[in-house]
């Protein structure tokens, strides 16, 4: 048996033990059966036949057929006496045989529980038989089920198995480096009970519990369930010692079993902790704090390499708005954590300035993250001071806003001549993106171009926000307070649907991006309806087989000449497009094609998105009527003034953003090119590999061979698409806060679009691959534009982020959809086919019987 840590050959739980053993931790004498030995067997009894065809039926059905002929196969001669050989150390006493699989006690994936152990196995036969039985339970039904929703291909797995002697344990249990409850990093909690600890692990038994200090061993609390504690406070700090020393080993929180005989530990296993999120290293001092910029946006999904780099580059420029310059690679507010960008928000919070500013602001941004950052900031560590830590910050802002005023007052002045200003300001920073783009692409050479088209990037994307802040500010100010004044000024009237008539107002907004691109598609619908030839094609095919046969410029001519001419300006958009390294509608068009089946599908009595648009203009008119009607002439006079700054305004939120998304089209442009040559030199498989590199490694791009790299990260990236929940703040001292506003006994959120309505939910996590029957309640768990022709259909929507001023709330009232967000679970309280009611304005979500 190898001393070395061999994951192939030995499976994740004997591989840890191997390494447990070489740092000389007190591991119990133990003998591995590799998985040759097992690929042996398998081979003899000619089982890998009998595997394949049995995986063709269900999970129970496979699990049967495959364990019933393991259980026949005997043992091969030659390997019945090596395992003989193998197991002779151990086998005068009584011994655990547990399984340890490849895909086992890894960082990603715990595999607890699926694979069989043993205990208390005493005579060679019995050891044998049950080495036998434990390569049979890597194919349990768990154990399938949980590769298969895993994306783990069961050809990819092998099993060892460990025989360890067994401790005759006075106590045992289990140790987590960190607190799996709470997620903090500082604390251990030890479970113990009586006897073996199987019974602890199987939760057949109420463990004893207690919480250390891990640095200083201070025992924190303790929960005895019976007359006598099973650990001494001598134990307890051993114990932590001990699990101190095997996450030091590890660099990372542990899951530890372990076994008391007197007065001495042994450590029986030891696998990562996979329940916590991974927080952003952070240095010894105050406690950080950070939000999710992806629930900001509605993109909870992990973001590529180089997507993340372009993101700190593009953030990073921020700042020259305020005077200061800050390194995208090294910028102290900016941080990546399971694969995701989170923005650092805990010095804000400790200067006064800017702690009221994100007070007001983070509520119509997103209620979730607000509401945990409002409990936060009620915590001591981050209470502010009178000075702040950040006197330049502070300085910055003041000088910004003191610039700003003047263009506040004439934006409240003149608000539709202030967005076209800014909608010049943006055309102004995405010209620059492509100067430099251009000028990259000349140099001569494969290596020189991607070279110049990263400095490009690195040289321009830093403008886009310097360039669009001083000119979009000056808008999102005072509309944010004409909103606030108009819902206001709505109470005041009494009238029982107040709070709707002045959400209502922001229906029909002019110089919404996203709404001109609705309206564009339907006229690229139109464009295919007036020729039948098209017409009938694009109703009759498949959404995917008509993408493919876009891409491949067979469609008829009516339909690839439309929606070509729809995808040049839009074709950068696509789902989680705010990540450089996803597909866009350009390469992938099946989201645009679904929507134009819809439109095509729509009947001629129904009102199409312009003139739904259009609609949506007079009902604002009449809201605004119905509140000035009911009001002083005073007041009435205010709702005139503040609805005329709001609607001149406020339709350009989301221009910045569509700014954003055609520079990142520029650049996947350029970079697309380079990633070509790059496939063609041998360094990457394909194209979209590139996006799995990072910036400063594309410098040296042809230069390595970048295959393993690649496949390493996609494989972690896969894992982080896999997570069931992401948080919406982390906190440094390992705290993760996943819901915002729900209380107990509470089901709703922030109430965004006004009405109500009632039907059937449609949990859908994918657009690309899943389209709505008119009537269903859209739920998901955030939007970007991309989502917009999900909208179509919907009789409402709710979404687990956001708030006020995000993608699905505009569109929505856009669409005059009742939405409800920041409704913590949305998408695993509420099952598809279930009925529900929302009330859009209050944000109640009721459910109804079936």
């Amino acid at each position: 048996m190898s001393t070395t840590p061999d994951l192939a050959r030995q499976g994740g739980k004997g591989a840890n033990l191997v390494r447990l053993a070489a740092a000389g931790l007190p591991v119990p004498p133990f003998v591995i059966a590799e998985t040759d030995a097992y690929a042996a067997f398998v081979a003899a009894a000619g089982l890998d036949a009998v595997i394949a065809d049995a995986l063709t039926a269900d999970a129970a059905q496979a699990s049967e057929t495959i364990r019933t002929a393991f259980a026949a196969a005997p043992l091969p001669d030659d390997l019945r006496a090596r395992l003989v050989d193998l197991i002779a150390p151990l086998a005068g006493g009584p011994v655990a045989v547990r399984s340890s699989a490849t895909a086992e006690d890894l960082p990603g994936f715990s595999f607890a529980g699926q694979q069989d152990t043993f205990l208390d196995v005493t005579g060679v036969d019995a050891i044998l038989h049950q080495i036998v039985a434990c390569w049979s339970s890597l194919w349990t039904e768990r154990a399938i089920t949980y590769r298969e929703r895993n994306d783990i291909g069961h050809h990819a797995v092998a099993l060892a198995v460990v025989v360890q002697a067994m401790v005759d344990a006075d106590a045992s249990g289990v140790l987590f480096t960190a607190n799996p409850r709470t997620g903090l990093r500082d604390e251990t909690v030890i479970d113990a009970t009586f006897g073996l600890g199987e019974a602890l692990v199987s939760g057949q038994v109420t463990p004893d519990t207690f919480t250390v200090e891990t640095a200083t061993g201070t025992l924190r609390s303790r929960d005895i369930t019976g007359p006598t504690p099973t650990l001494t406070t001598a134990h307890v700090g051993a114990l932590t010692a001990l699990g101190r020393r095997i996450a030091d080993l590890y660099g990372e929180p542990m899951d530890v079993e372990w076994a008391r005989v007197g007065n001495e530990l042994s450590i029986l296993q030891a696998r990562p902790v996979t329940s916590l999120y991974p927080v952003p290293p952070a240095p010894d001092g105050p406690p950080q704090a950070w939000v999710s910029f992806g629930s900001v946006q509605g993109m909870l999904e992990p973001i590529t390499p180089l997507g993340q780099d372009v993101l700190r580059v593009v953030l990073c420029g921020a700042p020259r708005a305020l005077g200061r310059r800050v390194p995208w690679r090294t910028a102290p507010y900016l941080a990546v954590a399971g694969e995701r960008l989170w923005l650092r928000v805990d010095a804000a919070l400790r200067t006064r300035l800017t702690a009221r500013l994100a007070a007001r602001m983070l509520p119509v941004a997103d209620p979730g993250i607000a509401a945990i950052v409002a409990r936060l900031a009620a915590e001591p560590a981050f209470a502010p001071t009178a000075a702040g830590p950040q006197p330049a910050l502070v300085a910055g802002v003041l000088r910004f806003a003191a610039r700003l005023a003047p263009r506040v007052r004439a934006a409240r002045s003149h608000p539709v001549h202030a967005r076209r200003r800014a909608e010049r300001a943006c055309a102004d920073a995405l010209a620059q993106v492509a100067q430099a783009l251009e000028r990259a692409a000349t140099a001569p050479t494969p290596q020189a171009r991607l070279a110049a088209r990263v400095a490009a990037v690195e040289d321009a994307a830093p403008l886009l926000l310097p360039t669009i802040l001083p000119h979009f500010a000056p808008i999102m100010v005072p509309s944010l307070r004409a909103l606030g004044q108009l819902r206001r000024l709505a109470c005041h009237t009494g009238l029982p649907d107040a709070e709707a008539l002045a959400l209502a107002a922001l229906r029909g907004l002019p110089g919404n991006v996203t709404t001109a691109m609705d309206v564009r598609l339907a006229e690229t619908a139109e464009t295919i309806r007036r020729d039948a030839t098209a017409w009938g094609w694009v109703a009759e095919t498949p959404a995917s087989d008509l993408a493919e046969q876009y891409l491949r410029g067979t469609l008829p001519q009516g339909a690839q000449a439309a929606i070509a001419a729809f995808l040049a300006d839009y074709g950068m958009r696509g789902v989680a497009e705010i990540d450089l390294g996803t597909l866009r509608w350009r390469d992938d068009p099946t989201s645009v094609v679904q929507a134009l089946k819809a439109h095509l599908a729509r009947p001629d009595s129904g009102l199409t998105p312009r003139e739904e648009y259009t609609a949506g203009q007079r009902d604002a008119g009449r809201s605004l009527r119905a509140l000035m009607d009911a009001s002083t002439p005073r007041r009435a006079a205010a709702i005139r003034n503040e609805a005329t700054v709001l609607r001149g305004l406020f339709g350009a939120r989301e221009t910045p953003k569509f700014t954003l998304i055609r520079a990142f089209g520029l650049i996947r442009d350029a970079l697309d090119a380079s990633a070509t040559e790059l496939v063609a030199a041998g360094r990457i498989a394909a194209a979209s590999d590139v996006y799995l590199l990072h910036l400063d490694e594309l410098r040296r791009a042809f230069d390595t061979d970048w295959h393993a790299v690649v496949a390493e990260r996609r494989a972690v990236r896969d894992a982080e698409k896999r997570r069931g929940q992401v948080p919406r703040v982390l906190v440094s001292d390992g705290r993760a806060f996943f819901d915002g506003l729900s209380g107990e006994g509470e089901f709703g959120g922030v109430g965004v679009s006004p009405g109500v309505a009632e039907g059937p939910v449609h949990v859908v996590h994918d657009p690309r691959t899943e389209q709505l029957v008119p009537g269903e309640i859209l739920v998901c768990r955030g939007t970007d534009p991309a989502w917009t022709p999900l909208f179509l259909p919907a009789a409402g929507l709710i979404t687990e982020v956001g708030g006020l001023m995000t993608h699905g709330s505009v569109v929505a009232r856009e669409y005059g959809i009742p939405a409800v967000v920041a409704v913590d679970g949305a998408t695993t309280k509420l099952v598809t086919g279930q009925r529900i009611r929302i009330d859009g304005t209050s944000g109640a979500i009721e459910l109804l019987p079936n």
